[in-house]
């Protein structure tokens, strides 16, 4: 027997939905000015502070897009006049990656949007995949990223260029890697409370650009003292630190796209069931991530002697479990079969 159920909006509170919808316009600035405190590391969040509401989710990985995307693009803004100033080729480089970067937000902005969409007869689980295909854009962001900052550094080594304004362009240099470190820590704290494997690649790639722009000043710092090789070196040091980067986007999203979960999620999904008085034993359980939420399938053994309706009302109870006590699971499907019955 299967017993399919989904939260839907009228379950929740008005005044949640209002909260998750609206968000209180009228104190914007206060709203701005937390998540740039939590940004900067201001706030701690562990696995209990997660986001678990799907309107609130979409919500905050949405507001850490829009504000990251301006966050870099003022970083960017700000790169480019000093590139004018001292004709820094390695800082041309950096700012057109913190470009690239910023511009990675348009795909997931895409992809949260899609996500909201309702279920149809083709796409039955809904759009939440979106997001994955998202997370395969950042990482081919990524790599193009390592193989740009490769090709400068081999050819800054081949054909070294004068810089001038060392100062101008070390300063440069320390306002990107603070700006992307921003971002990246932002995008990874968002994404991991609301479960957004490519929000999380997103804040890794920032990161390596900010490891670019500290492949910047330190080559800024070498050139100062006469190596004029200081400067590619250091380049190609920080290519082989963002394939390090690249490798852990890559498990991150590749686990989501094999629907990979904390094994210790099955184990607290499976001890939700259990707990349900009649549940003899949990014969299978799955779960996969659609998007930023989870979905469960679980056959149970109850008593042979129950009868459908007492045994559609204990699927409906371990049910509610999953839903109560497994974070970020808005569907579940339970499925009974009698003790001692063939799989």
């Amino acid at each position: 027997m299967g017993h399919l159920r989904e939260r839907s909006d009228p379950e929740r509170s008005a005044q949640d939905r209002d909260h998750a919808e609206h968000d209180h316009p009228n104190r914007w600035w206060a709203r701005i000015a937390h998540e740039l405190s939590e940004a900067v590391g201001g706030h701690s969040h562990d696995a209990a502070e997660q986001i678990d509401d799907a309107l609130e989710a979409d919500s905050a990985g949405r507001r850490a897009l829009l504000i990251s995307l301006v966050g870099l693009g003022v970083t960017a803004a700000i790169q480019a006049v000093v590139v004018v100033l001292s004709g820094s080729v390695a800082l041309l480089g950096d700012t057109l990656h913190n470009v690239a970067d910023a511009l990675t937000a348009v795909p997931l902005l895409v992809a949260f949007t899609l996500a909201r969409r309702p279920a149809t007869k083709r796409y039955t689980y809904g759009y939440g995949r979106a997001e994955d295909l998202g997370g395969l854009f950042v990482i081919a962001m990524i790599t193009l990223s390592s193989a740009l900052a490769c090709y400068e550094a081999i050819t800054r080594l081949i054909h070294p260029h004068a810089v001038t304004h060392l100062w101008v362009v070390a300063g440069a240099a320390l306002v990107g890697f603070a700006g992307n470190e921003i971002v990246a820590r932002y995008r990874i704290r968002v994404g991991r409370q609301i479960g957004s494997a490519a929000l999380v690649a997103d804040g890794l790639h920032a990161r390596t650009d900010g490891f670019t722009s500290l492949a910047v000043l330190l080559g800024a710092g070498g050139v100062a003292l006469g190596w004029r090789w200081a400067d590619p070196i250091v380049g190609l040091l920080i290519t082989v630190a963002i394939l390090g980067v690249l490798r852990s986007a890559v498990r991150q999203v590749g686990a989501r796209l094999m629907d990979a979960v904390d094994p210790a999620l099955v184990d607290q999904a499976i001890a939700a069931i259990d707990s349900v008085d009649g549940v003899d034993a949990v014969r299978d359980l799955r779960i996969r991530w659609i998007g930023h939420t989870l979905r469960a399938e679980a056959d149970i053994t109850v008593d042979p002697a129950l009868s459908v309706g007492e045994a559609h009302d204990l699927a409906h109870h371990a049910e509610q479990h999953l839903l109560t006590y497994v974070r970020r699971l808005t569907a579940a499907n339970i499925h009974t079969s009698p003790t001692g019955a063939h799989p």
